[in-house]
């Protein structure tokens, strides 16, 4: 995950934001959590050719703004396609089964969030149906952070 977030033009670096970059290496001790799940997709070879980081209670979302008081709600956060396996739908395999599982948890709504350097996400959450919300939107030091919420009243 460190390799392509800091790939992202636009995004911070590891020497701007060393806490972020931290967690990302270490995505292992944010996924104890039982209500935490590393949703991983691998190649033809066993490689790991990408991930997603599923939250099934919003309190455990761990981002700033307001997201962690949504109810009835689940999110992803963490979204990474290793760029050697872009192109071939992986995104958005991934965030389909965070939406099955939110589905099957029965929650009303999966909660998200983005920056203007995550282009191709933001385009593929926006064809599934995600929608922005300015009521989630927070500033991460220096980097603007964009609130999507993705309604499963709707896709039922």
């Amino acid at each position: 995950m460190v390799n392509v977030y800091s790939q992202l033009k636009g995004f911070p670096s590891p020497n701007e934001q060393p806490k972020y970059y931290q967690m990302l290496a270490n995505i292992g001790d944010y996924c104890e959590n039982q209500n935490v799940d590393l949703i991983i997709a691998l190649s033809h070879d066993n490689e790991i050719a990408g991930g997603v980081v599923y939250i099934n209670d919003m309190s455990n979302y761990g981002s700033g703004g307001t997201a962690t008081t949504e109810k009835n709600a689940s999110g992803f956060r963490l979204l990474a396609v290793d760029p050697q396996h872009r192109g071939r739908g992986i995104g958005k395999l991934l965030i389909n089964k965070c939406i099955e599982k939110a589905i099957r948890n029965n929650h009303e709504q999966v909660i998200i969030h983005s920056t203007k350097a995550m282009t191709t996400a933001w385009s593929i959450y926006e064809k599934l149906g995600f929608k922005r919300f300015q009521d989630l939107d927070f500033m991460q030091d220096q980097l603007a952070v964009f609130g999507f919420r993705l309604n499963l009243k709707k896709l039922k």
